[in-house]
């Protein structure tokens, strides 16, 4: 009976273990996906970024275009 009580107690400190050591090994493998998945995120913004640099630039063309355009059309109107 004392045996039994022996081999419980073994099989469930082992099985702890078990547990904690395979915790212990995920938990850097998330660490590392969420590290990969934050560099995809700043990736994106520095393209998302970028084209909004782009169009601005092109809007500033497109106002400066209107703004020279506006006075000859005004005289040609008259």
């Amino acid at each position: 009976m004392l045996f039994k009580k022996f081999a419980i107690v073994a099989a469930v400190a082992t099985t702890l273990a078990f547990v904690g050591c395979a915790k212990k090994e995920s938990a850097p493998a998330a660490a590392s996906e969420a590290t990969a998945a934050a560099s995809q995120a700043v990736a994106a913004a520095s393209e998302a970024t970028a084209v909004a640099s782009q169009a601005t630039a092109s809007a500033v063309v497109a106002v400066a275009a209107a703004s020279d355009a506006a006075p000859a059309a005004s005289q040609a109107a008259k």
